[in-house]
């Protein structure tokens, strides 16, 4: 079966450090960056020359239709969300160390008490997560891969599957020794469409046979393993700031979760979701219950937004105002990449040529040459993804 993945992709681009001329998105305009060419290595213009997925345009009137059917996939939290019930919220009575990153290396690590874990709500999310279990068993990492699916989806002892969500079950199972544990979904009555199933990414908190659970969203792209997460020093829970609102809002992003699960911590997750307001999700949970206990984890390099690469503004991220931003150098430090672009569709939703051209990052003048690296590696990362899903998917 054709791999989920062209290799060149992730190897090259993890090793470029400088760019020789690449072209313009204007045919005949070629673009040069300053990059000191005396450490040069595989150009971009290199990397992109494989055929880019080219979507059918949209008319005016279906793009504002998807954008407002799509709008709240990239939404921020209200602060009132976090701040209601935050204070009255039991805190966990782990004192957590700082976050020192270990090494994952060496011998006597039993990594069978460690998984990732995604969870699965529909047919979609199903196809993404299948997708990130592939770049783990591609890029070798040791611990278990879990997945948390509608028990609907499929019955666990089936054998010969007929349906392309059970196929694609199957795949991931057998294809990318994935443990299938089929699961009631979290459904809030009423709730938002896009987020009313969010809670669902709370049982990772019930994965109990597991000394520590790493949950990724499925909205992303893991560009280097992060086994060395589960050895860190204990914490009930683990995760970054979502470092485009700090330092005003020290809020904790849910797109990367390291866990101990735990029944406590579970009763205590399942607790307040029996209060939540009708606007709290999983991320605003999270913040009301470890935002003052959680270790938190850097976000750079393990939890980068795609809508970073767009920006002026790069202090967030960064954490200075005395670095210079090198879109390269962050793509290559980073782990992981979480598709945020609004108004940018989400990287399985079509996107005509029109909104690329439009929203993708500008090129910027850079000692009197053009450099266009964080518009090409931006290209990059959604042609990329509609590649990989492409060859994924079961369906014509």
């Amino acid at each position: 079966m054709a791999p989920l993945w062209d290799s060149s992709w992730s190897s090259t681009w993890r090793s470029l450090s400088g760019y020789s001329p690449i072209q313009n998105s204007d045919p005949g305009t070629t673009t040069t960056s300053a990059t000191d060419p005396s450490h040069l290595k595989p150009s971009i213009g290199q990397i992109l020359m494989s055929k880019r997925v080219r979507y059918a345009a949209f008319s005016l009137a279906a793009i504002g239709v998807v954008f407002l059917a799509f709008r709240n996939y990239d939404r921020i939290p209200s602060l009132d969300s976090f701040r209601n019930g935050g204070s009255a919220a039991a805190s966990s009575n782990s004192v957590c160390p700082p976050a020192i990153i270990p090494s994952a290396e060496g011998d006597n690590i039993n990594w069978s008490r460690y998984a990732y874990t995604q969870y699965v709500t529909n047919a979609a999310y199903l196809c993404n997560s299948v997708m990130i279990f592939e770049t783990l068993h591609r890029l070798g990492s040791k611990a278990d891969r879990v997945m948390m699916y509608p028990e609907k989806m499929m019955n666990p002892t089936e054998t010969n599957p007929t349906s392309d969500d059970a196929r694609l079950l199957v795949k991931a199972r057998d294809q990318y020794k994935v443990k299938l544990v089929p699961v009631s979904v979290q459904r809030r009555a009423g709730a938002e469409a896009t987020w009313a199933e969010s809670f669902t990414k709370l049982l990772a908190f019930n994965q109990t046979q597991y000394d520590r659970v790493l949950n990724v969203d499925s909205d992303g792209t893991i560009l280097q393993i992060m086994d060395e997460l589960f050895i860190m020093p204990p914490c009930p829970v683990a995760m970054p700031r979502a470092y485009w609102l700090f330092p005003e809002n020290k809020i904790l992003s849910s797109q990367l979760m390291l866990v101990q699960p735990t029944q406590v911590e579970f009763d205590r997750i399942l607790k307040k979701m029996d209060v939540a307001d009708r606007d709290d999700y999983d991320m605003e949970i999270v913040n009301q219950l470890y935002a003052d206990s959680a270790m938190v984890l850097p976000h750079r390099p393990y939890d980068l937004l795609t809508g970073e690469f767009r920006g002026d503004n790069h202090q967030g991220y960064l954490g200075t105002d005395h670095e210079e931003w090198d879109p390269v150098a962050i793509f290559n430090e980073a782990k992981f990449l979480h598709f945020s672009d609004w108004p940018v569709p989400k990287p399985w939703i079509p996107m005509s040529d029109a909104v690329r051209e439009e929203r993708q990052p500008k090129c910027v003048d850079k000692n009197g040459q053009q450099d266009c690296s964080a518009r090409d590696l931006w290209n990059g990362f959604y042609t990329d993804f509609a590649q990989r899903r492409a060859v994924s998917s079961l369906r014509s």
